[in-house]
């Protein structure tokens, strides 16, 4: 479908439709059914006959004429429906040289077509077969969506009375938000369910994000065996780039991104042309019909946002729909609250060296930390660097427990920063991620050979930083050589 920047506003009361073919017919048919004031133009007399047997307000003349133009001139809408484009195209002319306001929709019959008639001063136009195509499309994933909420609730229902939730390591909002919105409908089946998280959660907005909305989550280390405590197992926005397989049986897997493991889930659901799981729960919440709580929509809405950075990047218009959903139901003061967390002296100490420490070439930054307490600083800090003006990348990184932590994050969509990552340190570490935000843990000693130590201190920085800086600069595509700190 093609379109200018003419909108139709709500004010629009009166339409014309020229040319009634099926397709004309059955928009006649619904708009009136609305009760809107339609009136008919065709040329074949005993189509309009029967049109007017139907009570529509139908009339005969060829929609070629300019007479027909000035007949629709006080409609406010104007569809030309005929089955022949060359025939819209005249009738779309005569409108047009009016220098009326109408908003005109005008059939096509292929996008070439469809530009063509945009060019000639179509407000939309639209080809039927690729409106049919869309409405299949969607009734096939509302028909396996239904399908799929079935099975999800009979292997839950199924399976036991507790079901054990795993986030992926150190989650982040879309796996917690994912993890909390699966909780709600379990527990909407009649089924107990608890959330589990392996690592930390560490980042300030994360445990904000946590506490806000008092999401009960439970450390994998205190769960002394999770094949006996729990008759069911789930994995929610699980997946990421190197995430280490578990070693127990799944029942369920639900994931935004391509597993690589091979979970042989009873129930599997991986949909990468979604831009979060959150998006994809919040399918679920709507089609088990729950009464959806305040906190579960407030955290599949932040979840959202958060993976589709606001909304700016990687963002599907099933992820817009569902926030659409979502927004009513959210409690934005708790949003508000959990986007500008207080800052802690570590990640304040943290950012501070990044800003002194920080060499840009071209819009990609990296920086240096130094020695570091709290490695989810580290995240903080690259978010906030990639704030900066020009900026579209940036890196982070410190020295804490013998290992180089890495953080970084990118709005550029000519990058991967995941991608990035694992280029330049999975031969020698540990790199995760994708597109827009990834982190990496290299062993000190790969790169140092020499042991830490008060001693050491300035020589471990000087040697880390030059080598991981000019890896992650040769990884960008860019010279790390001479940087400069502006």
């Amino acid at each position: 479908m093609s379109a200018t920047a003419g909108v139709a506003t709500t004010s629009m009361s009166s339409y014309a439709i020229l040319g009634c073919g099926s397709v004309g017919h059955a928009v006649a048919e619904e708009l009136v059914s609305q009760g809107k004031d339609v009136l008919i133009v065709d040329r074949d007399e005993s189509r309009v006959e029967a049109l007017r047997d139907q009570d529509l307000n139908a009339q005969v003349a060829d929609i070629r004429s300019s007479e027909v133009a000035e007949m629709v001139a006080e409609r406010d809408v104007v569809l030309i429906m005929a089955d022949d484009v060359e025939t819209n195209k005249e009738a779309l002319s005569n409108v047009r040289e009016r220098d009326g306001d109408q908003f005109v929709v005008v059939r096509a019959s292929d996008p070439i077509t469809g530009d063509e008639l945009v060019e000639l001063g179509a407000d939309v136009a639209i080809n039927p077969s690729e409106v049919i195509a869309e409405s299949a499309l969607r009734a096939l994933e509302s028909g396996e969506l239904e399908h799929n909420a079935t099975r999800l609730a009979e292997i839950i229902e199924g399976t036991g009375e507790r079901m054990a939730i795993l986030t992926h390591d150190n989650p982040d909002p879309d796996s917690i938000a994912s993890a909390t919105a699966l909780q709600a409908i379990t527990e909407h089946l009649g089924v107990e369910a608890d959330i589990i998280y392996l690592g930390d959660i560490g980042h300030q907005e994360n445990r904000a994000f946590a506490n806000l909305l008092e999401i009960d989550l439970i450390p994998f280390d205190d769960v002394e065996d999770l094949e006996e405590e729990y008759d069911t197992v789930a994995l929610v926005d699980y997946a990421k780039a190197g995430e280490a397989p578990i070693d127990f049986p799944v029942d369920v897997l639900i994931d935004h991104r391509e597993v690589d493991s091979d979970y042989e889930a009873e129930f599997l659901d991986v949909r990468p042309s979604m831009s979060s799981t959150s998006t994809i729960m919040t399918k679920y919440v709507q089609e088990f019909d729950m009464n959806l709580d305040e906190e579960v929509a407030t955290a599949l809405l932040y979840g959202i946002r958060a993976e589709t950075l606001d909304f700016k990047q990687e963002t599907s218009p099933a992820d817009l729909t569902a926030a659409a959903y979502l927004y009513p139901f959210a409690n934005h003061d708790t949003l508000e609250q959990v986007e500008s967390p207080s800052m802690s002296p570590e990640t304040l100490d943290v950012l501070a060296e990044a800003i002194t420490n920080r060499e840009v070439q071209g819009s990609h930054l990296v920086s240096d930390a130094g020695f570091i307490r709290d490695r989810e600083a580290l995240a903080q800090a690259a978010s906030h660097l990639l704030n900066l003006e020009g900026i579209t990348t940036s890196a982070v990184f410190g020295i804490g427990d013998d290992t180089i932590y890495l953080a970084a994050r990118s709005k550029d969509i000519r990058l991967n920063i995941g991608r990035v990552l694992e280029e330049a340190f999975s031969d020698i570490g540990e790199a995760v991620g994708h597109s827009t935000q990834a982190s990496a843990e290299i062993p000190l000693g790969i790169f140092t050979g020499i042991e830490t130590g008060d001693e050491n201190r300035d020589l471990l920085l000087e040697l880390t930083e030059n080598a991981v800086k000019r890896k992650l600069f040769d990884a960008m595509g860019v010279d790390g050589g001479d940087g400069n700190g502006s």
